[in-house]
């Protein structure tokens, strides 16, 4: 099973045991290529709404069931708004728990994603992608949904799945 499927099944399950239905999977976050040459996070929450829990989760390519190696995630509930920070360095009031490198590492798979929860509108917004999708973004561009995209594409993408 990969582990972006084990990450998902999980915020899942979460789901389900705290609102009674199933969440959908939504392209709310993304990653942007900045002119710096850095990777910044986008979280796109559907208007007002709450989220809770934005991690990052790194692990080797083919480490079939392997530990995560690299990431962080955040155990704040509540949050709310837009979000747009370097990848590996999420907002400090979040309190953020950092594991291994605080980079992209080659061959390896990552998972960006957080959780709105309360019955009858659930859902998480996830993106998955390789250091190498990344490195191929030009400056500006966006990974999200499995492909680029401009920034504006983005954000329509975003608003027309809420």
């Amino acid at each position: 099973m990969r582990r972006a499927g084990a990450a998902a099944a999980g915020v899942v399950a979460g789901a389900l045991l705290l609102s009674g239905c199933a969440a959908v999977d939504l392209p709310l976050a993304g990653v942007r290529a900045g002119a710096d040459g850095k990777p910044y996070a986008l979280i796109r929450p559907c208007g007002d709404d709450e989220y809770r829990t934005p991690s990052l989760d790194g692990w080797a390519e083919g480490g079939g069931d392997g530990p995560v190696t690299t990431g962080w995630d955040v155990r704040k509930e509540k949050l709310s708004g837009d979000a747009e920070f370097p990848l590996f360095s999420p907002p400090d009031a979040w309190r953020a728990r950092h594991r291994g490198a605080q980079r992209l590492l080659p061959k390896h798979r990552y998972s960006l994603g957080f959780g709105h929860y309360v019955t009858g509108d659930s859902y998480n917004g996830i993106v998955e992608f390789s250091a190498e999708d990344i490195g191929r973004l030009k400056p500006g561009q966006v990974w999200a949904d499995d492909r680029a995209m401009s920034l504006g594409e983005f954000e329509k993408l975003a608003e027309d799945s809420c």
